[in-house]
């Protein structure tokens, strides 16, 4: 693709692009020069899963990477001992060397369900960082103001609250910063929530003497449920991770509207051929459902492949569509001396995500709750310890619990 044709495919889903005409001459360079720009997104292992909110970012480098620049997938291995300030309204709890190594060897496998490990440089950053030396540092320092540092929103409102901030924190964006001077960056990729420390970049690049980097902005994914963005603490996301099963039911819950930002944002659909799916969608000649299973098994594929997702799709159609049990589920093996168990009861140990009795009453009310495909519509059953049972819970946990009278 010529330089325009290239600006197109990248602004697709973004929110910013600073500076675009600084971008379109780095394009432009790039393709006369046959040098491809160097683009660089940084990720803290401050958590072992990455979710499908981080691939925005991810598939961004992607079709960087397909119109042929190099990616630097930078891990934050000494940005994650600080702990990224970014919408905190506290400190966070330092992370130990050990636990942010471990969670890096994860981040490196799961990154390659969608970036091509030949065309991806990893780096870390304690590669430099390790090596500052203290004048080196406060050099760095002197680079920005206090007042500069307090313009960020989080680290304004504590400090017009009277919350602490710890100097350390304050090291966060120009670290981060930094990291696009030792890499040389052209382009720097991150969530909207990143935009004060990708600016940070492109200032101590101009004090490093180096050309500014541009830096694009993507918005953050909305949850499975809308509203909040996706966030393993919320419990509204889907893990790279996650079964093929798993990632289809997922994708199938969303809402029709909230498909539509997943496909912008996520998808590899090419704009004209997405174009012509808002407009099928428009016209009534495509169901939502079915743009939905398309979306569904694209995603399953990326990170698996087409046998998984083909098979993901058959066994949400056989369970939804023809109301019948998965051909594999978990099982728990009971063991319960008294001839009956309070249904409640029986629903928390079989379901980390039910806390509670009251919250498996709850689910009973709401008409959640079968068992062997018949649904229970009283919240005080109690049924026999004997046997076995196929246990539905939610629309798509199946249990298969096995009753034992030994301990």
């Amino acid at each position: 693709m010529n330089a325009e044709q290239q600006l197109e495919v990248i602004k697709r889903g973004t929110v910013e692009v600073l500076v675009e005409n600084e971008l379109i001459k780095k394009l432009l360079n790039s393709e006369k020069t046959g040098t491809p720009l160097k683009i660089k997104a940084g990720f803290d292992p401050t958590a072992p899963d990455l979710h499908l909110g981080h691939t925005v970012v991810i598939h961004k480098l992607k079709q960087f990477q397909d119109l042929g620049h190099s990616v630097i997938f930078l891990i934050g291995d000494f940005t994650g001992m600080i702990g990224d300030p970014s919408g905190r309204s506290e400190t966070r709890k330092a992370m130990s060397k050990d636990k942010i190594l471990e969670n890096a060897k994860t981040y490196q496998s799961q990154i390659f369900k969608i970036l091509s490990p030949q065309k991806t440089q990893i780096v870390f950053n304690s590669q430099w960082m390790e090596k500052m030396s203290a004048k080196e540092l406060i050099k760095l320092c002197s680079q920005q103001t206090v007042a500069r540092i307090l313009e960020r929103d989080d680290f304004s409102k504590r400090y017009s609250h009277q919350q602490p901030i710890g100097i350390h924190e304050f090291l966060y964006p120009l670290i981060q910063g930094y990291d696009s001077v030792a890499l040389k960056a052209d382009v720097e990729v991150g969530g909207t929530d990143q935009k004060f420390n990708l600016l940070m970049g492109r200032e101590l690049q101009r004090a490093y003497f180096q050309k500014p980097q541009v830096i694009i902005t993507l918005p953050l994914l909305e949850g499975l449920n809308g509203g909040n963005k996706m966030s393993k603490s919320l419990g509204n996301y889907i893990a790279i991770d996650d079964s093929p099963q798993d990632i289809f039911g997922k994708v199938m819950s969303i809402s029709d509207d909230l498909m539509m930002r997943y496909y912008e944002l996520i998808s590899d659909l090419s704009l004209s051929d997405l174009n012509v799916l808002i407009e099928r969608l428009k016209a009534g000649t495509e169901h939502p459902k079915e743009a939905k299973s398309k979306l569904a098994m694209e995603i399953v594929e990326r990170f698996y492949d087409k046998e998984a997702a083909l098979k993901a799709f058959e066994e949400f159609d056989r369970i939804f569509k023809h109301k019948e049990t998965p051909q594999e589920m978990e099982e728990r093996l009971i063991c319960w001396k008294e001839d009956k168990i309070w249904l409640p009861r029986l629903i928390t140990m079989c379901s980390d995500a039910v806390k509670s009795n009251l919250q498996a009453k709850r689910l009973i009310k709401q008409g959640g709750i079968s068992i062997d495909g018949k649904k229970v519509v009283c919240e005080n059953e109690e049924i026999d310890a004997d046997g076995n049972y196929i246990l539905r819970i939610g629309k798509k946990r199946f249990v298969r619990v096995d009753f034992s009278k030994e301990s």
